[in-house]
């Protein structure tokens, strides 16, 4: 079950629909309004900041980190937002982790083993304890995953973990986990973020006052405005340095600038737009760091479509999109182009498939090949949905450029964005565009968004895309041990969905960070996840 799953905008900008370019025809006409727009935005923005002074002086003993919204929820076991799973790996520990290529390793469980493909063996670190100073055990372990199997915690998390039968905890210090059948993918969903160790019976108190064994305990919340963390004294692992952290929410992502900017704030992970890391990237107070990220930009199909049910079509679309002016005018340049939807990170990630380079010739060929030649300039019309989103919206603007080059009349409709989903989880679309966030990092994405099991509502295969083939290598894959032969079937299935092309997949956004002189130590994840705040510091004005 994917971790953080889909970017579904519902902190989206409250802006008015930006109307069709108008330009002529052809895509270096079509990116200049852009181009120009963001320009403008980027200048608008570097006013704003002039305006404010850097009077404010910072807690030396604090952190403060400004997030977007509150978590939803922070007992592990429930919260499925993006800010609830990364604070939450603050204050409780995982059986596992991942490192760089998206593998798992030991966290909590310093060792385990697999006698048997329905079997898993987890050794515990001795001397954990929760917060309040109680040892960590086999008995809470066991204790989290039953409460949600047995239904005694109500949490969508549970799905993750629906193929055990049963868990034992022969002594304090192993956990014994059978399965119902193979599952390769349950080592990746016992590590970083799908879910922390709660104490022995903990009900939903957790979600209220948290108490884990992580390098930070919590201190206090309060909805819309705050979230306060403390160093635990007493973690088993490596200490973290930093004393408090300050979690301020702010909504508004200028607002999140000008905090920056005036001292108030020290840190921004992935909530700025790219006009305003360039601005403040000037400031002398202040560092940018960026590093290659997870997240992923896709074009999605309905494959019920008769139009776009011929693959020719999806293909000549793939020609006609141009990417980079994209990547550079709306993104700033920070993107990277994607050819799959696994991250280059990943271990499973082949990059050995078919690509689409932007060829507008060869697009019009393979349409006039497919019997769809045009008549006054048009071949056919194709509607994209959007969501009030700000970006993609503007996405959309350009591509509704490019096609035109290649004589396809693409028309935008915009929606509030509860609609905007409905249609596209009821299949009344033909075309979207969303985010993949954290659920792309495992191969297991390809069962929840391909598999023909998975066709919406029951999984996110809302393009409708059924292929005997990749079922096939897809229960192969999940029910396979042996991570060389699973990256080799991985491979396939990506090889096979870059020819067939249910989805286009456009680029991977980077981890931008931007934070005060005063905090060092940081290192980005490619996860974008907050694990730099285990070793950041803080530097006093003497130093």
């Amino acid at each position: 079950m994917p971790s953080l799953g889909e970017y579904l905008g519902h902190k989206a900008a409250k802006t008015q629909p930006m109307p069709a370019l108008s330009e002529p025809e052809g895509t270096a006409m079509a990116t200049w309004p852009v181009m120009t727009r963001t320009l403008a935005v980027l200048t608008i923005v570097g006013l704003a900041l002039s305006f404010l002074s850097c009077s404010s002086k910072p807690d030396p003993h604090t952190l403060v980190m400004i997030i977007e919204s509150s978590p939803t929820n922070l007992d592990p076991r429930v919260g499925l937002d993006a800010q609830s799973e990364r604070i939450d790996e603050l204050i409780f520990d995982d059986l596992l982790e991942r490192d760089e290529h998206l593998n798992v390793k030991p966290a909590l469980a310093e060792s385990w083993e697999i006698p048997d493909r329905m079997t898993y063996v987890f050794r515990l670190h001795h001397g954990v304890k929760f917060h309040d100073g109680r040892p960590l055990t086999s008995r809470d372990v066991k204790w989290t995953f039953d409460s949600l199997l047995q239904g005694k915690i109500r949490s969508t998390k549970a799905a993750a973990y629906r193929f055990v039968d049963r868990i034992e905890a022969p002594d304090d210090y192993t956990v014994i986990f059978h399965m119902k059948e193979p599952f390769s993918t349950l080592l990746w969903n016992l590590s970083d973020g799908a879910i922390g160790i709660v104490p022995y019976g903990s009900g939903d108190e957790i979600s209220r006052k948290p108490m884990g064994s992580g390098p930070f305990r919590f201190f206090s919340a309060e909805q819309d405005r705050e979230v306060i963390l403390e160093r635990n004294e007493e973690y088993w692992g490596e200490k973290a340095r930093l004393g408090r952290i300050r979690f301020m929410v702010v909504p508004d992502t200028t607002t999140r600038g000008l905090e920056l900017r005036k001292g108030s704030a020290d840190i921004v992970n992935n909530a700025l737009t790219s006009d305003l890391v360039l601005a403040l990237e000037r400031e002398p107070n202040l560092k940018v760091l960026r590093g290659p990220g997870t997240v992923l930009n896709y074009l999605a199909f309905n494959l019920r479509d008769p139009v776009l049910k011929d693959v020719r079509v999806r293909q000549a679309i793939a020609y006609a999109i141009n990417r980079q002016p994209m990547i550079e005018y709306l993104w700033r340049g920070f993107a990277q182009p994607a050819a799959s939807v696994l991250p280059a990170q990943s271990w499973a990630y082949n990059a050995d498939v078919p690509t689409y380079e932007h060829n507008a010739e060869r697009a019009r060929q393979i349409l006039d090949t497919a019997g769809y030649r045009p008549v006054n300039h048009v071949r056919f019309h194709l509607v994209m949905k959007t969501s009030t989103e700000e970006t993609t919206r503007l996405i959309a603007a350009v591509l509704q450029q490019q096609l035109r080059d290649v004589g396809v009349a693409l028309d935008i409709r915009t929606f509030e964005f509860a609609t905007f989903f409905s249609d596209v989880t009821s299949g009344a679309y033909q075309l979207y565009s969303l985010r993949w966030i954290g659920g792309n990092e495992d191969p297991d994405i390809f069962e929840y968004a391909f598999h023909s099991a998975k066709f919406s509502p029951h999984g996110a295969n809302r393009s409708y895309y059924s292929n005997p083939r990749i079922d096939a290598l897809i229960d192969q894959a999940r029910s396979e041990l042996d991570q060389n032969t699973r990256k080799q079937l991985y491979a396939e299935i990506q090889q096979v969905l870059a020819k067939e092309l249910p989805y286009i997949n456009l680029w991977y956004l980077d981890n931008i960070l931007v934070h005060s002189k005063r905090v060092r130590n940081l290192t980005l994840n490619a996860s974008g996840n907050y694990d730099f705040l285990k070793t950041a510091e803080l530097v006093s004005e003497k130093d």
